[in-house]
């Protein structure tokens, strides 16, 4: 009993950490990143964190941490309900069809330096992970305007020629809600190694 109680804490303790490092996460994206096989396991395993963790009802449960979880994963940010979740959740998906790279980072600035202030080139990549030398950046597409995406992509593209992600081009990897605005995406990138998903790949 003792050895099964301890199994229990541990991994309570491994999903706290994961909501530390991805803020909300749905039920079944834990499911999928810590692996509780069933539906009902996983349920079973989330109610009996309910004193650690706040849940949003978004057709999924969506989870994230509270003042006592916070303090368990040794967590400063909080997280609230708010209108960007969905930001969160997308990414979440492409982590998870990434194979859950271990060194995959989210929110990562991205700077070059010019010869004058003025030509000094930043962008915020959403996540960014590598393999060996290569570079893959993530983006999420959920809301934005295409004439934002089209300035981050010319960053990026001017980051590229620079030679900031090194001798090996990077791969852009891109999340959004739909065919129309996925052929955007792609014609903006022309020329850099892009792909880009639609949610309801990774969600069916």
């Amino acid at each position: 009993m003792h050895h099964r109680e301890a199994t229990r804490k541990q991994r309570e303790e491994h999903i706290l950490r994961s909501l530390k490092r991805f803020d909300y996460l749905t039920r079944g994206q834990i499911q999928a990143i810590h692996d509780l096989k069933s539906d009902r396991n996983a349920q079973r395993v989330l109610k009996q964190m309910e004193d650690y963790v706040n849940v949003l009802k978004d057709g999924e449960n969506i989870y994230y941490l509270n003042s006592k979880g916070r303090e368990i994963a040794n967590c400063e940010k909080i997280r609230k309900s708010t209108g960007n979740v969905q930001h969160f959740i997308m990414r979440n998906h492409l982590y998870i069809a990434c194979g859950c790279p271990q060194n995959w980072r989210n929110e990562i600035r991205i700077k070059s330096e010019g010869r004058t202030k003025k030509e000094n080139i930043v962008c915020v990549a959403d996540a960014l992970f590598t393999k060996g030398d290569a570079y893959t950046i993530v983006e999420v597409d959920n809301t934005q305007s295409m004439k934002k995406n089209r300035v981050k992509i010319e960053k990026y593209r001017e980051l590229k020629q620079r030679g900031t992600f090194g001798f090996m081009a990077p791969t852009f990897l891109w999340i959004t809600t739909s065919e129309y605005r996925r052929k955007e995406l792609l014609k903006l990138s022309h020329g850099l190694n892009t792909q880009v998903f639609l949610l309801s790949e990774l969600t069916n």
